[in-house]
């Protein structure tokens, strides 16, 4: 195996095996027959393996060849796409950006967002679908969803850009209720308000340190099946519940909110940028990532 390959003689090899012969290989490629035979003789010379073989009609890839075309094919997709991801990158973003967010976090986090990308790209414009369904991307015509939690396996494109804290909290009415809670198996004795959307919305795990932990398994007093219900029903004195600190966290900071138990943590989720298959992203998907990914590093 040499050193170096020639990325050139793959494509040469790549179009003989598309086209079914050097003649037509030659004609596509816009160069001599006899320099894609030599091309492609010297691509076998370098891996020390048969590539081809000629059968009465065409000229067909031995099984190594055919192995080796489908990863040429895969090498030359990627090398056309980085070309195409710089000259995109070239480009103002413009256009339609369509969206899609969980209706809590989207409403939060999302729709602030995107007047500030409309604003810094006004030749942009942004449609916004918030729902706690997962839509199919490429039927909903999605540009990107924005997904928060635990992604089940996918086909589909997604990068993890920032994470999100589960907080239980309460209203100062139950402020002397919890000062009697030193652990979370406590907290059975209190209301809670349970969030029927979770697989598992009574049982939770909360941890303390690397050694401390305890499964607690709620009674609920209140089912709601979304989380800004359940964290109104919670403002409204309903009783303890889990909320995400994006929601909470205005309510913690001006005191109409308490978080209980501060010193355990519960399972922290993830916040996923979700992506259709496609080649390459966009200047309007890269730059709305770009603003996302930075303002939850602020």
């Amino acid at each position: 195996m040499p050193e170096a390959i020639n990325l050139n003689r793959l494509a040469y090899f790549t179009a003989v095996v598309d086209t079914g012969s050097f003649t037509r290989a030659a004609k596509y490629l816009g160069i001599t027959k006899a320099v894609v035979s030599n091309q492609v003789a010297k691509l076998e010379q370098d891996i020390g393996t048969t590539l081809l073989v000629r059968t009465t009609r065409r000229l067909q890839p031995t099984e190594a060849g055919g192995i080796f075309h489908a990863r040429c094919v895969s090498i030359l997709r990627d090398a056309e796409d980085a070309f195409d991801e710089l000259a995109e990158a070239r480009v103002e973003p413009k256009g339609v950006l369509r969206i899609t967010a969980p209706y809590d976090y989207g409403t939060s986090v999302i729709v602030p967002l995107i007047t500030k990308f409309t604003l810094r790209y006004p030749a942009c414009k942004v449609e916004l679908s918030l729902t706690d369904e997962t839509l199919d991307l490429v039927a909903a015509n999605m540009d990107i969803a924005i997904r928060v939690g635990w992604l089940a396996d996918s086909s589909l494109q997604a990068r993890r850009i920032g994470s999100f804290r589960q907080l239980l909290v309460g209203t100062p009415d139950l402020s002397e209720r919890i000062a009697d809670i030193s652990v979370p198996e406590d907290l059975i004795a209190l209301p809670f308000i349970a969030n029927t959307a979770l697989q598992e919305p009574l049982q939770w795990s909360f941890s303390r340190g690397d050694t401390d932990a305890y499964l607690v398994r709620f009674s609920a007093a209140i089912s709601i099946n979304t989380t800004p219900a359940i964290l109104g029903a919670v403002r409204a004195g309903g009783g303890l519940s889990i909320v995400p600190d994006f929601l909470a966290e205005k309510y913690l900071q001006n005191g109409r909110l308490l978080h209980v138990l501060p010193e355990w943590h519960l399972p922290s989720g993830g916040v996923y940028t979700v992506y259709p298959a496609a080649r390459f992203r966009s200047p309007k998907v890269t730059a709305f990532v770009d603003m996302l990914t930075e303002s939850l590093r602020q």
